[in-house]
């Protein structure tokens, strides 16, 4: 990993400030609502632009080997869209996961370049392995113990910089917004729900992004959601921008030390490259109990099979779009605040941080779990949103929350289009239903939350639903 000199931290620390410091001051409770337009005056500035680590980045948090070779680039893609009050932002980014305070400081750099405030730009990451898992509080952590870099602070505040240039470069060609249209079609051997249980109800396997296990492949999906879903925004007959939503863990095979969007982002790119017009976005929706090992067996050859299956279901999303003239546009926000399961005792986890004789994955990985602690002592709240256009809602979500809970949103209103990107905040990393905590597994070993984030989240989706 590269060492830092005092003028970069210096640097990042400048480039990150003003985003950190809103989150100190950032306290529940707050007023929120929702704003309104007709959708008269919407315009659209999409955006795009490099976010691939450098050689030697740590990989998902450290835990596997990191970037020695850049098999394609990493992007982050989005648009800002004007005429319902202040600016909003939206953005997909190729990375693991942003969390707390780095999800803050994202959402600030974009914010400020946008010309409007952190509750009105939604941020969320594709969740491919071989990328940075970036939380400012846990690396100054492991760097307090002479541990492995997870996150080069540096790099990060490159990143900040490049988001903010783009946001300006692309509000000098706002473009007017005329007409949406929604679609949807299903991925087709992609998906399986990774939680395997046993007679008793509780978890005995997990059938993760790759599995040779025979057994693994002949036991059904499970619980999933296989549509892939599209919302396009059109100025006139040009489409301008096309956001694409689907649940499943977006990995073929990691842990190699090659950069890469994986499948998912090799899919968007292909489309891009099919509409070079139109940006293309692509969102993981409720994917933290879903990925591909039913039908995926990690060797290389089977990269361009699962892209394939999902450029097909864009593909075939986009087949029928048929345009609506925008008449009703609204943006609402719902802070929530999960609690922290009480199982977690800083004093115990510093302990395990400071272990010498611990493996680095022993004392890295719980790095994360203080973070989150200390963020919840703070009153720092994950902010959920949703923006309503005609009949359609773009529903942003926080974390690795299962299939669930898109489920849920879905059923909440039928009436609607209901597209969810998750992966937004990653501080209280899985989000698990209430009764999956009874059942086990890994996911629920590393969510910090306890059972009762089933009923908080719920609450907030209810809200921004209503």
């Amino acid at each position: 990993m590269t060492q830092f000199s005092k003028r970069d931290r210096r640097d990042f620390v400048r480039s990150t400030a003003a985003g950190l410091a809103v989150a100190t001051l950032w306290k529940l409770p707050r007023t929120l609502g929702a704003t309104s337009s007709s959708g008269k005056d919407l315009r659209l500035a999409p955006f795009r632009f490099d976010v691939t680590p450098p050689i030697g980045h740590g990989c998902c948090g450290g835990w596997i080997t990191p970037i020695q070779v850049v098999d394609d680039p990493m992007e982050a893609v989005g648009f800002v869209l004007t005429g319902v009050g202040d600016p909003i932002v939206i953005c997909a980014v190729d990375w693991t996961g942003l969390l707390n305070e780095a999800h803050v400081a994202w959402r600030k750099a974009l914010a400020s370049a946008a010309g409007t405030s952190i509750d009105r730009v939604s941020v969320h990451c594709v969740h491919q392995h071989n990328a940075p898992f970036a939380c400012i509080e846990a690396q100054r952590l492991v760097e307090a113990h002479g541990l492995p870099p997870m996150l080069d602070v540096a790099f990060f505040g490159r990143c900040l910089a490049k988001a903010s240039n783009a946001v300006l470069d692309a509000l000098k060609s706002l473009q007017p917004v005329t007409h949406i249209a929604v679609g949807e079609a299903p991925v087709e051997k992609v998906a399986g729900n990774r939680r395997i249980l046993g007679p008793d109800g509780s978890v005995i396997s997990m059938r993760g992004s790759a599995s040779k296990d025979a057994e693994h492949r002949e036991l059904p999906e499970g619980l999933i959601d296989r549509q892939l879903k599209t919302v396009a925004f059109y100025h006139g007959e040009k489409k301008l921008a096309s956001c694409h939503y689907y649940a499943c863990h977006p990995m073929s095979y990691y842990g190699d030390g090659r950069a890469t969007a994986d499948f998912c982002g090799l899919a968007r790119r292909r489309r891009q490259e099919d509409e070079p017009d139109c940006l293309h976005l692509y969102f993981n929706g409720c994917g933290g109990n879903i990925a591909a090992g039913k039908y995926n067996d990690g060797s290389k050859e089977m990269r361009p099979i699962l892209m394939e299956r999902v450029y097909q279901g864009i593909v075939a999303s986009e087949r029928n779009l048929k345009r609506e003239r925008v008449d009703q546009v609204r943006w609402a926000i719902q802070d929530i605040l999960p609690e922290t399961d009480p199982k977690y005792d800083v004093d115990k986890i510093l302990a395990q941080i400071a272990d010498k004789n611990r493996s680095v994955v022993e004392r890295n990985r719980p790095a994360y779990v203080v973070s989150w602690i200390r963020r919840c002592a703070k009153r720092i709240p994950i902010t959920l949103s949703a923006l309503h256009i005609n009949g359609a809602s773009l529903l942003h979500l926080p974390a690795e929350a299962f299939v669930e809970y898109q489920l849920k949103a879905q059923r909440m209103a039928s009436e609607r289009f209901v597209a969810c990107a998750a992966y937004g905040d990653g501080g209280p990393w899985y989000l698990p239903t209430a009764e999956a905590f009874s059942q086990g597994g890994y996911e629920v070993s590393v969510s910090w939350c306890g059972p009762g984030i089933d009923a908080v989240l719920t609450r907030g989706i209810q809200s921004l639903m209503a």
